[in-house]
Parts: structure tokens; C-alpha cells; sequence
């Protein structure tokens, strides 16, 4: 197989993980909000729902949970779903994802003064403009590496789509490798990877960089 032909398979499946990246980030990022107040509502049940839910996202792996979200339209109400692969794809890493955030969205709000909340209060703010405008941009300052952490994370995970048969970039790499008998489109995908993973941290570098600023 020639080089450039190669290139592009790589390429098709590169655009699948970035599609993968993209709209689990959109989907989890404010999931992972609404999830983080429900883990901090003076609502007991509540409370205690949403911690069992973080509990069993960050104590199972991925790989299973892409199985159930998967099979579980099946296996529950006898429905088979047509086209749902890649849609299981991403309610599977959105809703794994969201847990992680909302323990880092709930550390970075935990971190404010409650003298703030109180200073607000006095000056007539309500509870949501309290929270969108005084305690949120301050939040994101404070969780910004950490969700970092997470994204670069998820670049990489984008490769455990396999399990459901999705042909992203590592799937192709590796289905190219075995049929050339080589690890040279193994080490081009290793490649793509460090290159979306750079891209990624020098966005959320210069983010953070802006955020301290002001």
C-alpha cells in the first residue's frame, strides 16, 4: 500500500476521533456542571443518586460502558437500534466524562470563599447571577489544568471506540499494520495522537494564560 493512500485511511479515521473529541467535550462539559450540583444539593436522595452515579462511571471501565449504552436498548426493551453505533459511542463517553468533570467542577467551586457568596448577597445579587457572574469565571480559572488533564485524557480514549467496531484512526492503524505485516502505520497513528494531543495543549495553554491575565 502506498504511503499517501495510507495517509488518507489514516485521515478518514483521524476525523472520526476528532468528531469523538469534539462532541463528547460539548456534551460532557455542562453535564458534567448540572452533575456537580446535583452532587452538591442539600437534597439527600439527590445527593445520594447522583454520588452513585459518579461512583459507578469512575469504577467501571469505559470499555464496559460502551458495551451497556450499546446493548442495553436491546437487552432492556427488546429494540434494536439502527445506525446507534456511533451515537452509543458518544452517550457512553459523554456520560463517563461528565463524572470526572464533576468532581473537578465541584473541588474548583468548593475552593471559593463562602465570603463571597455573602458579599454578593449584600450587594443584591441573586443566586444565579451570584453563580454565573462572580463564582463560575473564578471556577474556571481554578479547574482549567485539571480539565487539561482530562481533555488530553480523552484524545487517547477516542481509541476504545474499537470495542463497538467504530473505525477511528488506531482501528484503521491497526487493521493496515496487520495487513502490511509493519508497525510503520502503528507509528504514524502514535504520531497523529502526539500532534492532536500538542494542538490540544497549547489551546488550553493559551486559555489559561488569558484567564490569569484578567
Amino acid at each position: 500500500m502506498k504511503f499517501n493512500v495510507m495517509l488518507m485511511q489514516l485521515m478518514a479515521g483521524m476525523f472520526t476521533s476528532v468528531q469523538i473529541f469534539i462532541l463528547t467535550l460539548l456534551f460532557s462539559l455542562p453535564l458534567g456542571l448540572l452533575v456537580a450540583l446535583g452532587r452538591m444539593s442539600k437534597n439527600k436522595i439527590l445527593r445520594a443518586v447522583v454520588k452513585f452515579y459518579i461512583a459507578i462511571m469512575r469504577g467501571t471501565p469505559l470499555m464496559l460502558q460502551l458495551i451497556v449504552v450499546y446493548f442495553a436498548p436491546f437487552y432492556l426493551f427488546s429494540v434494536k437500534l439502527k445506525n446507534f453505533r456511533f451515537p452509543a459511542i458518544i452517550i457512553a463517553f459523554s456520560i463517563n466524562y461528565a463524572a470526572y468533570f464533576a468532581e473537578i467542577y465541584r473541588g474548583g467551586i468548593e475552593a471559593i470563599p463562602k465570603g463571597q457568596y455573602e458579599a454578593a448577597k449584600v450587594l443584591g445579587y441573586s443566586k444565579v447571577q451570584t453563580f454565573l457572574r462572580i463564582i463560575m469565571p473564578q471556577v474556571i480559572r481554578i479547574i482549567l489544568p485539571s480539565v487539561t488533564n482530562e481533555t488530553i485524557t480523552l484524545v487517547k480514549d477516542t481509541s476504545l471506540a474499537f470495542v463497538l467496531a467504530q473505525a477511528e484512526m488506531f482501528t484503521i492503524a491497526k487493521q493496515i499494520a496487520a495487513k502490511q505485516a509493519s508497525v510503520g502505520p502503528l507509528m504514524v497513528a502514535g504520531l497523529f495522537y502526539f500532534v492532536f494531543n500538542y494542538v490540544v495543549a497549547f489551546i488550553m495553554e493559551k486559555i489559561e494564560k488569558r484567564l490569569n491575565y484578567y
